[in-house]
């Protein structure tokens, strides 16, 4: 065991184990580190515990013994509509950060790793390519919707309409009282919903069990079975960096595109590929979507809440669906290849189960998953936009963008802040025909925030959600919905075209040609050589400004992170 080889050179690690009540024939044991998330700070992590406990149980049944460690998550919707926002991306890294001092400092066999957000999964994810222990990733599943099938995304465009009076505050108030029932990550395909379902994509948790309802009995037994199987993994030495290749985030890629996931795994998937010793990009994202088959009707951009998606038999049956683009011989946790875990799960019962749950809910699997030949699109999810605006490239949600905008040339009205942009959208200064740009907002700018409000404020305006579009060097949230272009990169911050966007600039959408680029100014077109020649000219004219941040966590972030179409990592 690697544990006790290591712990002779510390002879003081067996005392101190025993001074927090370990016992001596537990020194001998295989010593698994269980790491998770858990503390108040939101409803995805506050359950936690109890997993933990009981993956320790499951550890301790076979004859291991477990060590819990902590390092929480913040919450992006409770940090939303104030600097906090500003916190999230680097949290990431940060948590990923201490999971490796965790492990680094003190000798473990195999882990298990326990997390359900936006931040705290990749986190995970990132840690275990980096810390190449055997491992596995426990989810802790999604919350229950509320009275009417209520999602906490819906209560973003719920506040939009109440600031326009369209909406009563007491009703505002109702919805905000019951949109989150229970613990679990919220209720709709965002980036905690997308990366659950990418972490078994990627083969690291065991089949059929991203996703879970967080209320449902069965997620406290696969924290119980992954507690038993990380023994297995640690007695034959099997780490992550052995199972994950290029090939299982092709996978990963092409269930995102089959689900229409948030636009944020693009962040996340390239800098859990570094973290594995591989690289990949946005060009990749764009190239495995062009023609793929989207089959998930789940909220934002479908129907049901995200709970409905294990009804419907979860990331098994989309993968049942898709077989026939995945690398079916890719290995997993389970020492089975995916293939190999597809068709067991035929004969354990998973499937029996889940429609059980499909009878009580009062649907049909066929509703939330479609069959791969009825699929509700067959371009993928999102779409890699490039050109004179954005020549390292930016990301589009094209499954939840009206059609009106897939091609447009629309006039730039550009702001340096989200708190501009969105006083401008909801005292309607912005015009049906405007591109409103948020610029300055990137991962050296402020840490790469999320534009929800704004986003919402567009969407859910009757007028302006069909008529405008929003672009910025920052990200959305996975629940943004409406015509959203993010991650625009180069940044403003390091000087990139989107800092040079003046009023009145002709801004070209092109999302079937994949083109983002400033084609005009004050109404006039211009040829591609001519614009050429006005950017250049503007950018001898540009002053890069003072970094926002002076000291701490901020600081370092801005003065490290790479462009998000690499991943928006500290190097």
């Amino acid at each position: 065991m690697v544990s006790q080889g290591i712990r002779k050179l510390a002879p003081e690690m067996d005392p101190l184990r025993m001074g927090m009540g370990w016992m001596a024939d537990d020194l001998s044991k295989m010593q698994i580190m269980v790491e998770s998330t858990f503390g108040d700070s939101h409803p995805g992590s506050a359950h936690l515990l109890e997993l933990v406990n009981r993956t320790a149980d499951g550890v301790k049944e076979k004859g291991g013994k477990a060590a819990r460690y902590f390092t929480t998550d913040i919450c992006d919707g409770m940090a939303q509509g104030h600097d906090g926002i500003n916190y999230s991306l680097v949290s990431r890294d940060m948590i990923c950060n201490m999971i490796e001092i965790h492990a680094g400092a003190t000798p473990f066999d195999g882990g298990v790793f326990i997390s359900s957000c936006d931040k705290g999964v990749p986190a995970h994810l990132m840690a275990i390519g980096r810390i190449n222990m055997p491992s596995i990733l426990v989810t802790g599943g999604v919350m229950d919707a509320g009275p009417d099938l209520l999602t906490l995304e819906q209560i973003g465009k719920y506040s939009a309409m109440c600031q326009r009076g369209e909406l009563e505050p007491e009703k505002l108030e109702y919805y905000k009282q019951h949109a989150c029932p229970s613990c679990g990550a919220c209720s709709f395909m965002g980036t905690a919903s997308t990366m659950q379902v990418m972490g078994e994509a990627l083969g690291l948790m065991l089949p059929g069990s991203a996703l879970m309802p967080a209320t449902c009995p069965d997620l406290k037994e696969i924290a119980g079975k992954a507690g038993h199987h990380i023994m297995e993994l640690a007695a034959m030495g099997r780490k992550p960096r052995d199972l994950v290749t290029m090939e299982s985030f092709e996978n990963a890629i092409m269930v995102h595109a089959a689900i229409s996931g948030s636009t944020n795994s693009l962040i996340h998937l390239p800098a859990i590929a570094h973290e594995f010793g591989l690289e990949i990009d946005s060009d990749m994202f764009d190239r495995l979507h062009r023609g793929a088959h989207y089959l998930l009707d789940i909220r934002p951009a479908g129907k049901w809440p995200a709970q409905y998606f294990y009804y419907a038999g979860g990331v098994p049956r989309i993968m049942e669906e898709i077989k026939s683009v995945l690398h079916l011989d890719a290995r997993t946790v389970t020492g089975k290849t995916l293939g190999e875990n597809l068709e067991n799960l035929k004969q354990n019962g998973y499937y029996d189960k889940c429609d059980e749950y499909c009878a009580k809910a009062g649907v049909k699997k066929e509703e939330i998953i479609r069959p791969f030949e009825e699929a509700i699109g067959r371009d993928g999810a999102i779409a890699i936009l490039k050109g004179n605006l954005a020549p390292e490239g930016a990301v589009i949600k094209h499954t939840a963008c009206p059609e009106e905008m897939f091609q447009a040339v629309l006039n730039a009205r550009p702001f340096d802040s989200e708190e501009e942009a969105i006083d401008a959208v909801l005292k309607h200064r912005v015009k049906p025909g405007d591109a409103v740009f948020i610029r300055y907002e990137g991962p050296k700018g402020s840490g790469m925030p999320e534009m929800f409000y704004t986003s919402e404020a567009i969407s859910s305006d009757k007028e302006l959600g069909r008529t405008i579009a929003l672009i910025t060097d920052g990200r959305f949230s996975g629940a943004s919905t409406g015509p959203s272009i993010g991650h625009v990169s180069p940044e403003a911050a390091e000087g990139g075209p989107i800092a040079l966007v003046e009023e009145g600039d002709m801004i070209q959408i092109d999302i079937p040609g994949r083109i983002l680029a400033i084609v005009g100014v004050k109404g006039r077109r211009k040829t591609k050589r001519e614009m050429e020649e006005i950017l250049k000219e503007r950018r001898e004219k540009w002053q890069p400004r003072p970094s926002k941040y002076q000291s701490g966590v901020l600081k370092i972030f801005s003065e490290r992170a790479v462009s998000p179409m690499k991943g928006g990592y500290m190097e």
